[in-house]
């Protein structure tokens, strides 16, 4: 059966291999249903919504969004959150269009109907604490709605602050010290009306401009000055990611960068947030490549970094977005397929695109990631030997074992052999596939007796569901062997390099003992965002050892032609060649097992690559 608009098409059996001009390439993955990972978070799998999309609220849409297992949605959509009344229903002295249809009303009973949690941008650019609570107020006690998770603003760093502005906020103060002092007057007032609710407090995604950049006046960058202010009185933070690439294969391997922008922002959490940190949680409430977001590249991209978030222990990932339209221009994507210069999931219908409604490849990507387990399921771990082969896995409350398959391979099949620790899938196995063609438009099924091998096309999402799981003894051991370094590219540049090295005092200094100068074992991952001329790298030092490491050092030598302008959680001497970088007086101790997070951005010329290794007091780290 083809897709129709409005729902979610399972075509009948469809043979699952590669045909006869293609080569096959192996895989082994490892499967430990013993190895937890957290479970599938209920408001998890979610996508953003936006006033200007008059179909956001028809029946076809909430089919599609239903069918798509979508458990969150957005509203009232980006940077309009931050200039939208949602009494009268308009944005901020008439600027900005609004469709019929997309009142808040109209969304609310479409996140009803689609069974997905609401996550709601309260107004702080042009709003204020009282409207925020009076918003609180007629979704949850006048008409119980049961809205959850309130943001306060949308990205308030981009209020001109830092130079850059696109954001609205009327604040006289933009300043991140200003804006923490604010959301502690708007978690008063809406707590005060439903203590209940969830309120996530706006941060910089680590590594990605404007993260260490310190505004002038202030003491520290955005993040440590915020959460100083608020410490542990939200339940969330909030961060967007769009980490953009230049070519599909470095957009695939974006997911590499997760687990260290989830440290970061944990160790954020437990210098501020204290004995409460563990509780607060982390939203992705904004995301997609930033590059060809129409092509079958973003359709992989998508089922893998949302899972790759969810395992992580980020509670809510929320697609860019249910549709964006276009200006009627298309080109052809590195993958083969078309770009709409659209962005949404769904087709907008406008000139050139397909028929209102037709899903993109990011819709089937989020569809098969939102099957692989329920919210509750047990996420666990899936290794593959093949850089090219992404793999994650599902205990489900029943037992049964779910396993989802990603070949990024654009031209080559992959032959995949499965082993399982713990337990396996039994009976009848249930094969759902998504994979890449001029505009791929349905998800295949079909059944084989064992979820022990099959071979997957080249550019697929396999999703492969059985019976409840027996127990077995494991036959392999996965290798591991990644191929790909990332290659960031921002999404905005700074006009401005600040000079200030951030400086914040935690209320509480740890103290331990420490190893001789020389001991213990390291690991460090460098994260390298470039533009233009300049560049910031975000370090994670992670001590392997059993010992904790107190007055730590860390020596790298930069690649020639950089020179650092800004550095952040230690001091840098000197600014290029040869750099030791010295802990910050509320770092020194690095625990064992613990990581610290700093970095700096530097000027190039043309040269952005890594330093090739780090020593911490003597000692050479491994890369991590």
């Amino acid at each position: 059966m083809v897709l129709a608009a409005g729902a979610l098409a399972l075509a009948g059996a469809v043979t699952v291999g590669a045909s006869s001009s293609q080569a096959a390439t192996s895989a082994t993955v490892t499967v430990d249903t013993t190895s937890s990972k957290g479970t599938v978070p209920a408001a998890g799998n979610g996508v953003n919504m936006a006033v200007w999309d008059g179909n956001m609220n028809t029946a076809a849409s909430r089919s599609l969004l239903s069918a798509a297992h979508v458990k969150a949605l957005r509203f009232p959509g980006g940077s309009y959150g931050d200039g939208y009344h949602w009494k009268t229903h308009t944005m901020d002295g008439g600027n900005g269009y609004i469709a019929s249809g997309t009142s808040y009303d109209e969304f609310a009973t479409t996140a009803r109907t689609v069974g997905a949690d609401q996550v709601i941008i309260a107004n702080y650019g042009s709003g204020t604490p009282a409207e925020a609570a009076d918003w609180v107020r007629y979704a949850n006690v006048t008409k119980g709605y049961g809205a959850k998770y309130w943001e306060i603003g949308n990205e308030v760093y981009g209020n001109g602050h830092y130079t850059a502005n696109w954001e609205t906020d009327n604040h006289a103060d933009k300043s991140p010290t200003a804006y923490a002092t604010n959301v502690l007057q708007y978690i008063s007032a809406m707590k005060a009306v439903d203590p209940t609710v969830k309120i996530g407090v706006v941060l910089t995604t680590p590594g990605y401009w404007p993260d260490g950049v310190v505004g002038t006046g202030d003491g520290a960058d955005w993040n440590h000055t915020v959460l100083s202010i608020v410490k542990d009185k939200a339940d969330f933070v909030v961060v967007h990611y769009y980490p953009g690439a230049t070519s599909s294969a470095t957009s695939l391997a974006k997911r590499s960068e997760i687990g260290p922008m989830v440290s970061t922002l944990r160790g954020l959490l437990s210098q501020y947030a204290g004995s409460k940190a563990s509780s607060i949680g982390i939203a992705v409430t904004e995301t997609n490549p930033s590059f060809q977001p129409d092509s079958a590249t973003a359709g992989l991209f998508a089922a893998d970094t949302y899972l790759t978030w969810w395992e992580n222990g980020v509670f809510n990932v929320d697609w860019w977005d249910l549709r964006n339209g276009t200006d009627g221009t298309t080109k052809t994507n590195d993958d083969g397929t078309t770009d709409y210069n659209d962005g949404g999931i769904l087709s907008s219908g406008g000139t050139n695109e397909p028929p209102l409604n037709t899903p993109f490849p990011p819709y089937y990507g989020i569809a098969l990631a939102g099957q692989l387990g329920a919210p509750g399921d047990t996420l666990v771990s899936a290794s593959s030997s093949s850089a090219t082969v992404s793999a994650h896995a599902v205990r489900t409350a029943a037992g049964a074992v779910n396993v989802l398959l990603i070949n990024k391979d654009l031209n080559n099949s992959a032959t995949v052999s499965i082993g399982y620790t713990g337990a396996s899938p039994s009976g009848t196995v249930t094969v759902q596939q998504w994979h890449k063609g001029a505009l791929a438009t349905t998800i295949t099924t079909t059944t084989q007796t064992s979820a022990t091998a099959i071979t997957v096309p080249p550019y697929s999402i396999t999703l492969l569901t059985s019976g409840r799981g027996a127990s077995v003894t494991p036959s392999v051991t996965p290798s591991v062997t990644p191929s790909v370094t990332p290659s960031v590219t921002p999404s905005v540049t700074p006009s401005v390099t600040p000079s200030v090295t951030p400086s914040v005092t935690p209320s509480v200094t740890p103290t331990s003992s420490s190893p001789a100068p020389g001991t213990g074992t390291c690991a460090v991952t460098d994260t390298v965002q470039a533009w233009n001329t300049g560049l910031t790298s975000a370090i994670t030092i992670k001590n392997t050892g059993g010992t904790t490491i107190n007055g730590w050092k860390l020596t790298f030598t930069l690649p020639a032609g950089q020179t650092i302008t800004n550095g952040w959680n230690a001091t840098y001497s000197p600014a290029s060649g040869t750099v030791t970088a010295t802990a910050a007086s509320y770092n020194t101790t690095i625990a064992a097992g613990a990581s610290a997070s700093v970095g700096f951005q530097a000027n190039h010329t043309g040269n952005t690559g890594k330093p090739a290794s780090f020593a911490l007091n003597g000692v050479t780290c491994t890369a991590a």
